[in-house]
């Protein structure tokens, strides 16, 4: 795969899979346009895609809850570059928590970020991925596929954004702009640790999920970001409204 001479767009990319996505487009020749909210995160990946890539990435700190960060995002983009080629939604958020526990405002958090965030950005990239002929990656989730107890929020805005890109997908595919996602299951990132999960209970919880995907292991941040720019390239030309279990067959066993 060669990207030289395409703009992609990563949110989300100051840590985890938004970072590893970053150093691996920069790697495969993109100008990488990376936003985030933490600035100290965001320029320290910047500084690691300039050391494998060879362009320097172009940064933005931002919130995709934000409307007016959306719209500064993409005005910066196109100002930089004059076009925008792939747009990754990668930014989102956790939450775990039952219909017994879960407050109405902690939904309406985890929706802002996970669907209304990325249906607001989309919207406002859609034009110029039109001029492009570009596409779109979601970073979704299995729990997007399969349902499961004490993540419920989560869990319906995973569904939520699954159906989205079957959605936009069908909506873009006239105008020859291709719209899929990836549905990770557990990948090694701080993402567990951000919705509260102590060292010790992670190193547990990984242990546990040898016997929850079916290939004995969890994922890699960098093999998300291989599928991603699977989907980003040629070589993924006739797919649209695909979502793309990254997942070591978790979405396919069922307990017994």
């Amino acid at each position: 795969m060669d990207f030289t001479g395409k703009v992609v767009l990563i949110t989300g990319a100051s840590s985890g899979i938004g970072a590893a996505t970053a150093k691996y487009f920069t790697d495969l020749g993109a100008s990488v346009v990376l936003t985030g909210r933490n600035a100290d995160n965001l320029n320290k990946v910047g500084a690691e895609c300039e050391a494998v890539g060879k362009q320097k990435p172009f940064l933005l700190v931002a919130d995709v809850t934000n409307s007016d960060d959306n719209t500064r995002v993409i005005n910066e983009t196109l100002k930089k570059f004059g076009k925008l080629d792939v747009l990754v939604n990668n930014a989102g958020k956790g939450l775990a928590g039952s219909i017994e526990n879960t407050s109405v405002e902690q939904f309406d958090d985890i929706m802002n970020t996970n669907v209304r965030g990325v249906y607001h950005l989309t919207m406002l990239a859609v034009p110029h991925l039109i001029k492009s002929k570009g596409n779109i990656v979601n970073v979704s989730s299995v729990a997007g596929t399969r349902s499961f107890p004490n993540a419920l929020a989560y869990c319906i805005s995973k569904a939520a954004l699954d159906q989205f890109t079957r959605c936009v997908a069908l909506e873009l595919a006239p105008k020859q702009v291709r719209v899929n996602s990836v549905n990770p299951a557990v990948i090694v990132t701080d993402f567990h640790n951000r919705v509260g999960m102590s060292a010790e209970a992670y190193a547990a919880y990984l242990k546990s999920c040898e016997q929850t995907h079916a290939l004995g292991r969890v994922g890699q941040a960098a093999e998300v970001a291989a599928a991603i720019a699977f989907l980003a390239g040629d070589t993924a030309s006739f797919i649209t409204g695909t979502c793309l279990c990254v997942d070591g067959g978790k979405n396919v066993m069922c307990p017994r």
